[in-house]
C-alpha cells in the first residue's frame, strides 16, 4: 500500500488539474489543444487503428534505444576500465567524453544523417551519443573509488593487475555502474525519439510519429504517443533497477534496504 497509494494519489491530482483546464479554462473552439482525459482514451487507446500505430512505432523505436544503450554500456565500460587502469588514457581520452556530452545534440543529428544515411545505424549512433557519459563516468567513479586498505591486502597476497580488475575493481564499481546504466536507460530512449525526430526518413519510430501528430494537431494521438514514450522510458530503467537489486543484494547493503 505504502508504494502504491502515492502514485495513485498524484495521478488523481494530475487528471483532475487536467480536467480544470480542459473544462474551465479553455473554450470549447480551443479544447482540442488540451483534449480531457476520457477523450485521449477514447481515440488514443480504445480506438484499435490508432493504436496499432502508435504501438508498431514505439517497437521500433524500442529496437533503436536497447541496442543504443547496449553499444553505449560496452563502449563505456570498456573506456571507464582502460582509463581506471593508466593515468595517461583518462588524460587523453576524458576530455573528449565531457566535450561529446556538452555538444548539442540536436546540431549533430542532422550531420549524422548527412554521413551515414537515415536508417537504423544512424539513430542507434544518436543514441550512444547521447546515453555513453553516464556510463563512463559512473564506472570510472566506482573503478577509482575502492576502499585503498583492499588495495594494500591485494598487494599484499601479490595480486597482478588483471587479478585486482577482476576480484576487486569491478565488483566494487557495480553499484556505480548500474546507476551509470539507469540514467542511460533513460537517455537512450530520448535518442532514440530526438533521432526520429529529425529523421524524417526511413522506418516510422515513436519520434516521427510525435512530429506528424504536432503538425496535424490531433492532441489525442499526440497525447498517447507521449503516454507510451514515457513508458518505455520507465520500463527500462525500472528494469534496470530490478537487475541492479538482484545482483547487489546478497552483498550491497543499500540494495537490501526497504522503504
Amino acid at each position: 500500500m505504502k508504494r502504491v497509494v502515492p502514485p495513485l494519489v498524484v495521478l488523481a491530482l494530475v487528471l483532475g488539474v487536467w480536467l480544470l483546464f480542459s473544462y474551465a479554462l479553455l473554450d470549447p473552439d480551443r479544447r482540442f489543444l488540451l483534449p480531457p482525459p476520457q477523450r485521449v482514451v477514447r481515440v488514443g487507446f480504445l480506438d484499435w487503428s490508432n493504436l496499432r500505430e502508435v504501438l508498431v512505432a514505439l517497437w521500433a523505436t524500442t529496437r533503436v534505444a536497447l541496442t543504443g544503450l547496449a553499444i553505449a554500456t560496452a563502449l563505456g565500460v570498456a573506456l571507464a576500465v582502460a582509463m581506471s587502469q593508466a593515468a595517461w588514457v583518462e588524460r587523453s581520452l576524458y576530455p573528449y567524453a565531457v566535450v561529446l556530452q556538452t555538444v548539442p545534440i540536436l546540431a549533430l543529428v542532422p550531420l549524422i544523417g548527412f554521413w551515414f544515411g537515415f536508417n537504423f545505424a544512424s539513430r542507434v549512433i544518436v543514441c550512444v551519443l547521447i546515453a555513453a557519459f553516464p556510463v563512463i563516468t559512473n564506472s570510472l567513479f566506482g573503478l577509482k573509488s575502492v576502499d585503498q586498505a583492499h588495495h594494500d591486502l591485494f598487494t599484499l597476497y601479490g595480486a597482478g593487475r588483471l587479478t585486482r580488475l577482476w576480484k576487486l575493481e569491478l565488483p566494487s564499481a557495480l553499484p556505480a555502474v548500474f546507476t551509470g546504466l539507469r540514467i542511460s536507460a533513460g537517455l537512450s530512449v530520448i535518442g532514440a525519439i530526438v533521432g526520429e525526430f529529425f529523421f524524417r526518413q526511413g522506418f516510422v519510430g515513436i519520434g516521427r510519429l510525435l512530429d506528424v501528430y504536432r503538425s496535424t494537431l490531433e492532441s489525442e494521438k499526440l497525447f498517447t504517443a507521449i503516454f507510451f514514450s514515457s513508458m518505455l522510458g520507465l520500463s527500462v530503467f525500472w528494469v534496470f533497477g530490478f537487475i541492479s537489486h538482484l545482483v547487489l543484494r546478497r552483498w550491497y547493503e543499500p540494495a537490501r534496504r526497504r522503504r
